[in-house]
């Protein structure tokens, strides 16, 4: 056996995951100051309960992923809940305590 250093096995083609964009400062702080809220980015159980509420709503989530990512995808029809509910408090596609409440409320 040589010395040398060897490199990680190649394979078959697939890409690393994208990284989700950062944060601007004034998300971080909303997401430290109210650990409740939800983003583009985040991931866990919280966002499967999200999109597992959000497919109950028609037209909102329709054939979304229930995969517990906050995604585009799920940003996208959060906003779309907050303009058709007239949901205010939240930033635009961000599940914050007013969207929550609303959206449980519903389902």
């Amino acid at each position: 056996m040589t010395g040398g250093v060897s490199s990680p096995p190649v394979t078959g083609g697939a890409t690393p995951p994208s990284q989700p964009p950062a944060r601007t400062p004034d998300e971080q702080w909303q997401q430290q100051a109210h650990p409740g809220i939800l983003t583009l980015g985040d991931s866990g159980p919280q966002v499967t309960e999200l999109q597992t509420r959000l497919l109950r709503i028609p037209d909102v989530y329709q054939g979304g992923q229930v995969n517990g990512r906050y995604d585009q995808a799920l940003a996208e029809a959060v906003s779309r809940f907050q303009v058709w509910y007239g949901i205010r408090g939240d930033a635009n596609g961000v599940y914050g305590d007013a969207t929550r409440l609303d959206l449980e409320s519903r389902t």
